[in-house]
């Protein structure tokens, strides 16, 4: 074969060194653009194979023919005289493009597998939508979602990252990071605590408000080694790297416990806490803290309870201890024995009702509750209380106008009302009553 065979041969080794793809794939590649090459040839045969021998740098093209099953019955030589130059020049685009797919095929298998770590980049772009990561071969996006508040990505600067998720495109692999991801401090504290790399000290849980605070619970597989004091390291060391890389966001460290009473009041940190009541079926945690700690135990727009509830997995309720004393003499506090006006001891419910006397009380309460009474029941039994008054009113006048009536028929009767009596004859309009002097 000529010399340009070999040349070009030589150059796909360079190239798939220089681009890290083996010599095997751009063959097959250059194989397949061969083939077609020879079918825009006249009379070239609908079937063929091209074998590459790189050891002697030629190129052969074998015509077949196939069965109705697609067995080769027949295979003969069929390589052009100046298929060298032709191949050279048909097969060019077609080469390159290959290489570039092998690349971006290439570039993805190294990201596929790798969600979940971090990556350090370069801010190469940033705009309201997302920001640009060069990480070498590739770039990583970091969407206007997964940013950190308030945070500047300046142009140049490095920037650590979280993998979320590895797409395949056309135009080669999408890398998808973040910075306010939990999983970042997880990864950060591997990078920083060697007891976590190496499986002694474990992150149990992690809660994150990005850009303002975080809550871990770490736990020791070995009891020498202060998993708490660990991830700390000597004078803060090894969290202060951490705080560093997340520009001030502040790290709380706190024991993890299989108590979760014990691991709700540790999560509460740094305010002390004096109880914990669980209600399992609830999911609920009732903490109870002394008076002086209940706004360290809430946190700043409650931001110490709502990280320690998302740390534990409980809903948790803080209340101080004279809230709770209040809400206990509360329970017992239904009614009390006074004295009324006539010295008898009735009782007084707590809630403002009618009182009851001892006989009421010792029947379990013969009066009705005002609050079970309907607003028309209540009406009709004032209005036949009052009808029978007035009608008892009415037949106390009658009764004292046929007296008067009497002794006024007797000439013997010298008749004067007694003020008293005029002025019980007054009617309820201020008026002359019946018996009144006109």
């Amino acid at each position: 074969m000529s010399t340009a065979n070999f040349e070009m041969l030589e150059a796909m080794q360079q190239m798939a060194r220089d681009r890290g793809i083996t010599v095997d794939t751009l063959f097959d590649a250059l194989a397949n653009a061969l083939v077609a090459a020879y079918k825009r040839l006249p009379n070239a045969a609908e079937e063929a194979v091209v074998t590459i021998d790189p050891d002697a740098g030629e190129f052969r093209v074998f015509g077949q023919e196939l069965d109705e099953e697609g067995n080769v019955i027949r295979e003969w030589d069929d390589t052009p005289a100046d298929f060298g130059r032709i191949a050279a020049q048909a097969a060019k685009q077609v080469l390159t493009q290959r290489v570039r797919e092998a690349e971006r095929d290439r570039k993805y298998e190294e990201y596929a597998g790798r969600e979940g770590d971090i990556v350090t980049g370069i801010i190469q772009q940033t705009d309201s939508r997302f920001t640009l990561l060069d990480l070498g071969k590739v770039e990583a996006l970091l969407p206007q979602a997964e940013q950190v508040p308030y945070e500047r990505y300046d142009h140049g600067a490095r920037l650590k990252a979280y993998i979320v998720e590895v797409r395949k495109t056309s135009k080669g692999p999408q890398i998808v990071v973040s910075r306010s991801h939990p999983g970042l401090i997880k990864r950060l504290f591997e990078l920083e605590v060697p007891e976590i790399s190496n499986g002694i000290v474990e992150i149990k849980a992690c809660a994150r408000e990005p850009g303002h605070r975080t809550k871990i619970a770490v736990w020791s597989n070995d009891q020498n080694v202060d998993p708490v004091g660990a991830c700390v390291g000597a004078r803060g060391a090894r969290v202060r790297m951490v705080t560093t890389e997340l520009r001030g966001e502040k790290v709380d460290i706190v024991p993890f416990s299989d108590d979760p009473g014990e691991f709700v009041a540790r999560a509460l940190q740094p305010a002390k806490v004096k109880e914990v009541l669980l209600d399992e079926e609830q999911g609920r945690a009732t903490v109870i803290v002394h008076d002086y700690q209940l706004s360290l135990a809430i946190g700043k727009e409650g931001q110490n309870a709502r990280l320690a509830a998302r740390l534990t997995g409980w809903h948790i309720d803080i209340r101080s201890e004279s809230e709770q004393a209040a809400d206990s003499e509360g329970d017992w506090a239904e009614g009390e024995w006074v004295e009324n006006e006539s010295g008898e001891m009735v009782w007084k419910p707590a809630e403002g009702g009618e009182t009851l006397s001892a006989e009421q009380w010792a029947a379990g309460g013969s009066r009705a509750d005002p609050d079970d009474t309907a607003p028309g029941e209540v009406a009709e039994e004032n209005l036949t209380e009052a009808t029978a008054a007035i009608d008892e009113e009415e037949r106390e006048l009658d009764a004292v106008a046929e007296e008067l009536k009497a002794s006024a028929e007797d000439e013997t009767f010298d008749v004067e009302t007694p003020p008293s009596v005029a002025g019980s004859f007054e009617s309820a309009e201020g008026e002359p009553g019946p018996g009144s002097a006109g």
